[in-house]
C-alpha cells in the first residue's frame, strides 16, 4: 500500500538551534539522547525502507523560539527544492507566536513559500507536573489576543495543528467550534499519557470532545512516546477507540520519526497500523494511510 506520512521531522543541528536538542531535558518520553544528532531527508528515507512512502508531511521541530520562525520554512523549501530529497517533505507546517505583535508578518512571510499548509504551537501544559509543561502558560487558547491571531490562519489559508494533553481537549474543542473557519488537526492520537481507567476515561470524553467539532480531522500517531518497544496489540485499543470515535475519514496514520524512532522501527510502525486495519474494506485502509493525509494536507 502507497503511504502518506503526515507527521515526520528533519534537524539539522550543525546549521540550526533546536534547544530541546542541545541538552537533556525531563521529557515525558524519557531518555531521547539517540535522537539529539542532525536528521535529515536521507536518513528518514533510509528508515522508510521497506515501506512505500509516497509522500510526507513536515512539522514544525521546535526550531529555536527567540529566531525567525520562517527560517525553518525556508530551509524546508531548500530541502524539497534539492533533486536529491525526492520531493521530500512534500508539504510543511511552522511555528508562529500567536502571542507576538508581528504575527501577522510571520505569517505572510509563511504564506509565500509553496510547502507551508499550516501553524502548530504545541500547548501541552500541566499545573501539576512540571516536566509537562510545553507552553508558556495554560490558558492560551483562551486568551483573546492569541484567538485573534488563530483567526488569521484563516486569512492565509491556513490549519492549526493542536497538541495538548487530554485533560485539555475540551478547551481545544472549544476552541475549534468557537473558530470553524481554521481547519483543526488533533496530533499524536490526543497524547494519551495516563493509562488506568481515570485517565483512558478522560482521554476518551476528551476524544469525543473533539470530534463533536466536525473540522476537526486527528493524526494516530505519537503513541511510541508513551511505550517504548510497543506491538500492534498494545496499540490497538488506542487505534480503533480513535477511528471509532472519529470515523474513518478523519484520521491519518502518522509516524512522528525520528521521534518515534526510539520506541520502534518504521517498519514495524507501519506494520501494526496494517495489521490493526486488517479487517476493514480497501476504501477505508487508503483513507486511512494515504488519502485522507493528501485531503487535509492539500497535497
Amino acid at each position: 500500500m502507497q503511504i502518506v506520512d503526515p507527521h515526520h521531522h528533519l534537524w539539522d543541528l550543525e546549521k540550526h538551534n533546536y534547544p530541546w536538542l542541545k541538552k537533556p531535558v525531563d521529557h515525558f518520553a524519557g531518555d531521547y539522547s539517540a535522537i539529539r544528532r542532525t536528521y535529515l531527508v536521507a536518513d528518514f528515507l533510509a528508515d522508510a525502507r521497506g515501506v512505500d512512502l509516497v509522500k510526507s508531511v513536515h512539522l514544525q521541530a521546535e526550531f529555536d523560539h527567540s529566531d525567525d520562525p520562517v527560517k525553518e520554512t525556508e530551509w524546508l523549501q531548500a530541502v524539497h527544492d534539492d533533486p536529491a530529497s525526492k520531493g521530500f517533505p512534500h508539504a510543511c507546517v511552522g511555528f508562529a507566536d500567536l502571542l507576538a505583535p508581528n504575527v501577522e508578518d510571520v505569517l505572510a512571510r509563511h504564506a509565500r513559500f509553496g510547502l507551508m499548509r499550516g501553524i502548530r504551537y504545541i500547548l501541552n501544559y500541566s499545573d501539576q507536573q512540571p516536566r509537562l509543561r510545553f507552553a508558556p502558560r495554560g490558558d492560551l487558547m483562551s486568551d483573546r489576543q492569541w484567538r485573534s491571531a488563530y483567526r488569521l490562519l484563516a486569512r492565509y489559508g491556513m490549519s492549526f495543528d493542536i497538541q495538548v494533553w487530554p485533560w485539555q481537549l475540551a478547551e481545544a474543542a472549544r476552541l475549534a467550534k468557537d473558530i470553524p473557519e481554521v481547519p483543526m488537526i488533533l496530533d499524536h492520537t490526543g497524547l494519551p499519557i495516563q493509562r488506568d481507567r481515570t485517565g483512558l476515561a478522560e482521554w476518551r470524553r476528551g476524544m469525543r470532545e473533539m470530534a463533536s467539532a466536525e473540522h476537526v480531522t486527528v493524526k494516530i500517531s505519537g503513541l511510541g512516546m508513551f511505550e517504548r518497544g510497543f506491538t500492534a496489540e498494545s496499540i490497538k485499543p488506542f487505534v480503533l477507540d480513535t477511528i471509532d470515535i472519529f470515523g474513518v475519514d478523519r484520521c491519518m496514520f502518522a509516524s512522528n520519526f525520528p521521534v518515534d524512532k526510539l520506541a520502534s522501527s518504521y517498519l514495524h510502525l507501519w506494520e501494526s497500523y496494517d495489521s490493526i486495519t486488517r479487517g476493514f474494506n480497501a476504501a477505508e485502509r487508503t483513507g486511512l494511510f494515504h488519502n485522507n493525509a493528501v485531503k487535509y494536507y492539500r497535497l
